[in-house]
């Protein structure tokens, strides 16, 4: 007998070559199955969530075990909506919502991540647009959708991962290209998507998140194309919604516990930040704005920036009680609790850390709705108001006391100039008549790959998909490879045989 999950699956197929069954019983889980198996998801473990693996000599997160943590929470989040008999209807209405659609999307939402994490990726979308000429550029979304896809070759054809339309429609975070779909375009919606706003010193780039290239748009209608009439064509999945904010979730949990195991978050900072606006909120809800900024030293005054930040990009939510209630309720949990004492590798220290992360997690996953009528700027998953508010409080300790930091900054900028060497040193190399038998087999590849997919099959058409496959080369590397190969493309390197090279 056919199960609910396999007649979903018929529906939302697109495509795929497999039969029902393969690999793993149910065919989300076997997309889920491989996800994991690719050399892309390995690779996770070697690329930067906040500071490289390579660099801390620290046990941080790494875009994998973020990942892992993302389909964990996601999963929850899932089977606890799907239990619940009075959401089956409108979840039914809206697409759907399977656990393993869930969870196979969140293991797969990072895969496309560069070396260096978000740094890497705005180095390479100017790269890409500015000294390659891609108008695409460069988004980590768009690059984890053309992997599954496109770029990861499976037997004699290039279909990427082959994953089921629900997956990949499910991947989408941000179901739009750059520039010119859906019509309109959400960039040009009142207000835009989260996401779709443009940079206000690049107007003429387009939106600042996708999530597909145009030479993956005839794949994303496909993966849409059962959610039509269900959803808004720029609106994500519920599926979608799940996976992006159990992304949100771990995101503000793990990285205040990795700052914490550090020694970075120091109890001091964070304490007189959120308690002098606490003291002073009045006073500095009267500051102007060009005051408040150039006084954004000043502890309490960052905050304050923020709350009315989170007025002027999503007033739909954002709520002065709320607020305050969140930051008393992280002031309680982070400062008092947390960070009262310093982490000292010790067993009951890790125990510590894990009530907090679970405390919290619980917390924030019991607190999902689902909504038929989401705002602009929201999925029809969300958190409910006051949790939302404490996720943001807790971005922003994360924001102002670690990424605001000189001493990140500093190596920052020395990775970025990293990426920018390294591209122009694989650039000159492809452009050498001589060597192109021997470039590396990934890259050749990459450049047909390229070639035979860019339209319109102009005169720089050569030159466009040499310049995509540079990108595409450079993001499948880790942070330890695409320094070791830095090295050897400049003759610092007296190492010959490295991972670097087997590529």
């Amino acid at each position: 007998m056919e199960t609910p999950a396999d007649a979903r699956a018929r529906r939302l197929f697109g495509g795929s070559a497999r039969a029902l069954g393969d690999l793993a019983g149910s065919p989300f889980r076997a997309d889920r199955d491989r996800i994991v198996s690719s050399p892309f998801f390995a690779r996770l473990g070697g690329v930067t969530q906040v500071v490289s693996p390579g660099g801390s000599g620290l046990l941080l997160h790494n875009r994998l075990t973020h990942s892992l943590k993302v389909a964990q929470v996601a999963r929850a989040i899932a089977e606890r909506l799907t239990a619940d008999e009075d959401r089956r209807a409108l979840l039914v209405d809206l697409g759907g919502c399977d656990p393993d659609v869930v969870e196979a999307a969140a293991l797969a939402h990072d895969l496309g991540h560069p070396p260096f994490g978000h740094l890497g990726e705005r180095v390479l979308d100017r790269l890409a647009r500015q000294r390659l000429g891609l108008t695409d550029g460069f988004e980590g979304n768009a690059q984890s959708y053309r992997i599954v896809t496109s770029t990861e070759i499976r037997g004699a054809a290039t279909t990427g991962l082959d994953l089921t339309a629900a997956v990949r429609a499910a991947l989408l975070k941000y179901p739009w290209t750059r520039l010119d779909h859906p019509d309109p375009h959400p960039r040009h919606l009142d207000p835009p998507p989260r996401g779709a706003t443009v940079p206000p010193d690049d107007p003429e780039s387009g939106s600042s998140k996708f999530g597909a290239y145009r030479t993956e748009l005839e794949d994303l209608r496909q993966a849409r194309a059962p959610f039509v009439g269900r959803i808004a064509d720029w609106q994500q999945t519920v599926e979608a919604s799940v996976m992006d904010t159990a992304d949100d979730i771990a995101y503000a949990i793990h990285d205040v516990e990795d700052f914490y195991r550090v020694g970075v978050l120091q109890q001091g900072a964070v304490s007189a930040e959120l308690m002098a606006w606490q003291r002073e909120s009045g006073h500095f809800r009267a500051v102007t704005g060009p005051a408040l900024t150039g006084a954004s030293r000043r502890p309490g005054a960052a905050i304050e920036l923020l709350r009315r930040q989170l007025h002027h990009k999503d007033d739909w939510i954002a709520d002065d009680e709320a607020f305050a209630a969140a930051v008393e309720h992280v002031r309680t949990e982070l400062v008092e609790g947390l960070l009262a004492l310093p982490f000292d590798g010790s067993i009951e220290a890790e125990q510590y850390v894990a009530r907090f992360s679970a405390r919290w997690t619980n917390r924030l996953v019991d607190a999902i709705t689902v909504t038929a009528q989401p705002s602009m700027r929201s999925g029809h998953v969300l958190l409910g108001s006051a949790q939302w508010h404490e996720v943001q409080v807790l971005k922003f300790v994360h924001h102002r006391f670690v990424l605001a930091r000189p001493d990140l900054a500093l190596h920052q900028r020395g990775q970025a100039r990293l990426l920018a060497t390294l591209v122009e040193a694989l650039w000159e190399w492809l452009l050498d008549p001589e060597e192109e038998s021997r470039l590396p087999r990934r890259l050749h590849d990459l450049v047909e790959l390229a070639e035979a997919e860019l339209h319109p099959r102009t005169v720089d058409r050569i030159s466009r998909a040499r310049g995509r496959a540079i990108i595409d080369f450079v993001a499948q590397l880790t942070d330890g490879q695409a320094v070791a190969m830095l090295d050897a493309l400049s003759g610092r390197s007296g190492a010959l045989w490295t991972d670097a090279f087997v590529l």
